[in-house]
C-alpha cells in the first residue's frame, strides 16, 4: 500500500464508481476489497478500494455530506515513447468518461500538448487526460492535481513547500510561472508545477479566475501511520482547523483534507464483525487517532 492514497467520498454508490472506473481504465485496474461499516453516523456505509493503472484509489459512499469537485482532479498521462497506441488510448478513455459526463476543456490541441481535456465523469471526478512529451523525466500514469482558487489562489508555491517539507521521499520538480501579463493572476504565481511525495507525484496550479467552488472533504488524501509518534508528526504539520478534526481526518492551512491513519486499521477492520464494530465505535469518538485505543477495542 502506498503511503498517500486518495479518498473519494461519494453520496452514494461507491462500488459502483469504482467498478466503473476499472472498467473504463483496464490495465493493471481492480476492485481489491468492499467492506460494510454498520453504526455510522451516516448509517450503514460501504467503503472500497481499488487500483487504476497500477494507482491506488479508496472510496466510501456515506451521504451527501460533501460534493466532488474540480479542485483536485487528476492527470491521466499518456506517454507515446512507452505506448505506440497513447493517442489512440486517450481517446478511448475519454470516451468512456464522457458517459454521462460533461466536458470542462474539451479534449483537443493545445500549446502544452497535441492531445488534451478536461473532463468530469457521471460520478463527479474530474480528469485530465493528457498526451506527454516524451522528452524529459518520465511521469506516472496518474497523479493527483490540486488548484489552489478562491481565498488560496496565488497559494500553490507555499503549500508544496509545506507538503516537501513534511513528507519524506519529497522533492519539487517542474515549476511554470505566469508572466505579467496574464491577469487575473498573480506575476510569478504558479501556472503549473508538480511535486513528489513518499516517491509520489501531484501537480498543483494557481487560478485567481472565479470558480465557484474550493477544497472540501469530498476528495482527501489518507495518510498511512506505523506509529503513533507518526501519526502525531503529520497530524501537528496538517492540521490547522480544529473544526475540521474528526476520526483522523484534519485540514491543512490551505483547506486541502488529509486523513491519518495507523496503517493497522485495515486489519483491524477486516476482523469478525463484532472486532469491525468496536473498532468503528472507538475512532468515532475519536479527532486524531490513538493506536493503543483501537488495538484495545479490537482484542475487546
Amino acid at each position: 500500500m502506498p503511503k498517500i492514497v486518495p479518498h473519494l467520498w461519494f453520496d452514494k454508490g461507491a462500488r459502483e464508481a469504482a467498478e466503473f472506473y476499472v472498467s473504463a481504465f483496464g490495465g493493471d485496474s481492480k476492485v481489491t476489497s468492499v467492506r460494510t461499516l454498520t453504526d455510522t453516523p451516516s448509517g450503514e456505509v460501504e467503503t472500497v478500494s481499488f487500483r487504476l493503472r497500477g494507482f491506488e484509489f479508496a472510496a466510501i459512499g456515506a451521504g451527501p455530506l460533501f460534493k466532488i469537485n474540480p479542485s483536485i482532479s487528476f492527470f491521466v498521462n499518456f506517454d507515446p515513447s512507452r505506448d505506440p497506441a497513447a493517442r489512440e488510448r486517450i481517446d478511448k478513455l475519454w470516451e468512456r468518461l464522457s458517459e454521462g459526463g460533461a466536458p470542462l476543456m474539451p479534449l483537443d490541441t493545445y500549446p502544452f500538448s497535441e492531445r488534451y481535456g478536461w473532463i468530469q465523469d457521471r460520478f463527479g471526478v474530474t480528469w485530465q487526460l493528457i498526451l506527454t512529451d516524451p522528452a524529459g523525466e518520465p511521469r506516472p500514469d496518474i497523479a493527483p492535481s490540486l488548484m489552489f482558487v478562491g481565498d488560496v489562489a496565488g497559494r500553490a508555491e507555499a503549500a508544496m513547500k509545506l507538503y516537501t517539507g513534511t513528507f519524506g521521499g519529497a522533492r519539487i520538480g517542474n515549476v511554470h510561472r505566469y508572466g505579467p501579463s496574464q491577469p487575473p493572476d498573480r506575476e510569478g504565481s504558479i501556472m503549473f508545477g508538480d511535486f513528489m511525495l513518499e516517491g509520489e507525484w501531484f501537480a498543483a496550479m494557481d487560478s485567481a479566475h472565479p470558480h465557484g467552488f474550493s477544497f472540501n472533504e469530498a476528495i482527501s488524501f489518507m495518510v498511512f501511520c506505523d506509529s503513533q509518534e507518526e501519526i502525531d508528526r503529520f497530524w501537528k504539520a496538517l492540521s490547522t482547523h480544529p473544526q475540521a478534526e474528526q476520526c483522523g481526518w484534519c485540514k491543512d492551512p490551505f483547506g486541502v483534507s488529509w486523513q491519518v491513519i495507523p496503517s493497522v486499521l485495515s486489519k483491524m477492520l477486516g476482523g469478525s464483525p463484532e472486532q469491525r464494530n468496536r473498532v468503528t465505535q472507538a475512532f468515532l469518538q475519536m479527532k486524531k487517532f490513538d493506536i493503543g485505543a483501537l488495538e484495545k477495542a479490537y482484542r475487546g
